[in-house]
């Protein structure tokens, strides 16, 4: 049984953070943003797999950057 095709988290909340790093609201890099269309489900599986990291260390503010 294959698996479900992996949406886009895009939620059109689109601004990066002050760093530059992941966009506010999906929390992908531009780069993933800009190859998202391109990118095989396995592929899309392991940015999704970051997001919740990255908007906790993005909600915990600068001072917790790695």
């Amino acid at each position: 049984m294959s698996e479900a095709p992996v949406p886009s988290p895009c939620n059109k909340v689109c601004a990066m953070d002050p760093s530059g790093a992941y966009c506010t609201g999906c929390h992908r890099t531009l780069d993933e943003i800009g190859r998202w269309a391109a990118l095989s489900d396995a592929e899309r599986r392991e940015i999704v797999a970051k997001l919740d990291a990255r908007r906790r260390q993005l909600a915990a503010g600068p001072s917790s950057a790695p």
